[in-house]
């Protein structure tokens, strides 16, 4: 293993082993915290997926030192700390405490911090994150349901999570390439800065900050800032490039979209699928709440849908009245309602022949891929940019597309199905 990476939720390291494996690693994504039975061999590349965006903070530090752990112990050369391209947090973390102590950890001078990912546009200017055109507090993404994001300054972001002292390397050094980004990184840290926020709003601007961190024992970024990695390693001798696959073998059996996220591209998949003519099924909070809807219900209704054709399940919703529900049930209890549900459905559909599945929401995904008892996958084809087809690598005959709720085209739910032969 040259690469040792621990993403802070499901489709985050999805995206990440995406990238990686688009790059020529051969990628291996596990599910949790990894012990000595976990599938780790022949990759070069090992992403851990856990669920820890949204915990209690000490317990974030807790599982991704545990994996930081399992990670160099079967040979690590560097780690990678994966977050969100839109920076998913709250004040108090996690992205601020695990940096902190993943950076203790590998005794570290300074680590990169750049969420950039300029395909799916998301870049970093001054310090500001921006989605499209807009400062990342005046997108969709302020009215998250869990960790809605109020301050598009990175570095004051960051800064209200860590002890350690965060600067910016600007647009003006990072423009001018790899050597200007080192000398940068360098004196900030004999200045005292160990978390240096960098801006990007181009892949060469990500490709040059990862060569620049070819030496550093930790980085932390979204995808984006993974691509140029292989190419650090391909020119130290370490690795031999692997060609990327372009389609993904699949199981016989029917097709199931799971959408649990409420972000603006889910909903608008949704709306796509749902005028595509796919068989869909709202699935309400308060009903589960009040005991009028259970998982057999929604059981009951796929199975009785055409067999060739997915179904669609989907508790996504605007977000005014995702705010009712939550203000009648608890932003944490609304969503930890839905999960359990959507996971239980899953769980059951598959156990009915359903073997075929996307899902959407990075909770959703966690949920549904812990119900299934799923322990490690490995990579297919790019659907969208950083959404891949993956297979199970236990007993369970599966192909999964498990997609952050920000990621996607509108007909991602209709399309997918393509690249499975």
């Amino acid at each position: 293993m040259l690469l040792g990476c621990i993403a802070d939720d499901l489709t985050g390291a999805t995206d990440l082993a995406l990238m990686l494996s688009r790059n020529g690693m051969r990628t291996v994504q596990v599910m949790g915290v990894p012990d000595a039975s976990t599938l780790m061999d022949n990759a070069d590349a090992v992403v851990v997926a856990l669920k820890s965006r949204t915990n209690p903070a000490g317990e974030a530090v807790r599982w991704s030192l545990a994996s930081a752990e399992a990670l160099l112990a079967r040979g690590a050369r560097q780690l990678y700390f994966k977050y969100c391209s839109t920076f998913d947090s709250t004040d108090r973390g996690n992205i601020g405490p695990v940096a902190e102590a993943l950076l203790e950890k590998v005794r570290g001078e300074i680590a990169l911090v750049c969420p950039a990912f300029p395909t799916n546009s998301r870049t970093v200017y001054m310090g500001h994150l921006f989605v499209g055109n807009v400062l990342l507090h005046e997108s969709p993404m302020k009215d998250h349901p869990l960790t809605p994001m109020r301050d598009s300054n990175l570095v004051r972001v960051l800064q209200r999570q860590t002890r350690l002292k965060v600067g910016l390397v600007p647009y003006g050094v990072v423009d001018q390439g790899p050597d200007a980004i080192t000398a940068a990184l360098n004196e900030a840290a004999r200045a005292g800065t160990r978390l240096a926020v960098a801006d990007a709003i181009s892949d060469r601007h990500l490709v040059s900050l990862g060569a620049a961190a070819a030496d550093h024992p930790l980085i932390t970024g979204g995808s984006g800032l993974a691509m140029g990695l292989p190419d650090n390693f391909a020119r130290q001798g370490l690795l031999q490039k692997a060609e990327p696959a372009r389609h993904m073998p699949a199981p016989p059996g029917r097709a199931l979209i799971i959408a649990g996220s409420c972000s603006e591209a889910t909903r608008g998949q949704v709306r796509s699928a749902k005028a595509a003519g796919i068989p869909a099924f709202k699935v309400d909070p308060l009903a589960i709440a009040q005991g009028k809807l259970a998982a057999s219900d929604v059981v009951s209704w796929a199975l009785k849908q055409p067999v060739d054709q997915p179904v669609l399940i989907y508790s996504s919703d605007e977000p005014a009245n995702v705010r009712a529900v939550q203000a009648e049930l608890g932003r944490e209890a609304a969503g930890e309602l839905v999960e359990r549900e959507l996971a239980a459905v899953a769980r059951d559909l598959v156990e009915k022949g359903f073997s075929r599945l996307i899902v959407a929401g990075g909770e959703t995904s966690g949920a549904v891929v812990g119900a299934l008892g799923i322990t490690a996958i490995e990579i297919g084809p790019e659907i969208d940019p950083g959404v891949p087809w993956t297979r199970s690598m236990d007993d369970r005959k599966l192909v999964m597309a498990l997609k952050s709720g920000n990621f996607g085209a509108p007909d991602f739910f209709l399309k997918a199905w393509n690249l499975l032969e």
